[in-house]
């Protein structure tokens, strides 16, 4: 095969969004998610980051891969952001945070760079 390519690559941040997948094996991370008084094992986790207008990258929803008691799977989402979308959600478990943290790491090579929130 012959390739030939001319050019440099750009990155555009208007109205972008980048999802970033992360297992979540038994030893790697624990982290047991309870909604409504039910247990779930959780063992994938979808990050969304998004930019808007060539503003900073941040997360704005997590989407969890889990399964119940039962043996069911099951999807639960997190928004992070505010009504506004100006800022974080309150009440955010903090391993959720870690979790974010972890994709941010991952997803480092399209140019998102991530803090924690009151950790800035």
């Amino acid at each position: 095969m012959s390739l030939s390519v001319t050019g440099d690559p750009v990155l555009l941040q208007d109205d972008t969004q980048v999802s970033v997948g992360i297992d979540l094996r038994p030893g790697t991370l624990t982290l047991t998610l309870t909604r409504n008084g039910e247990d779930f094992a959780v063992h994938h986790a979808l990050v969304e980051f998004t930019s808007v207008d060539g503003d900073p990258w941040v997360a704005h929803e997590v989407t969890f891969s889990a399964q119940g008691r039962d043996g069911k799977p099951v999807g639960i989402t997190v928004d992070l952001l505010n009504e506004a979308w100006d800022g974080p959600r309150t009440g955010v478990p903090d391993a959720v945070w870690k979790v974010v943290a972890l994709a941010a790491t991952s997803a480092g090579d399209v140019g998102i760079t991530y803090v924690p929130p009151g950790h800035a």
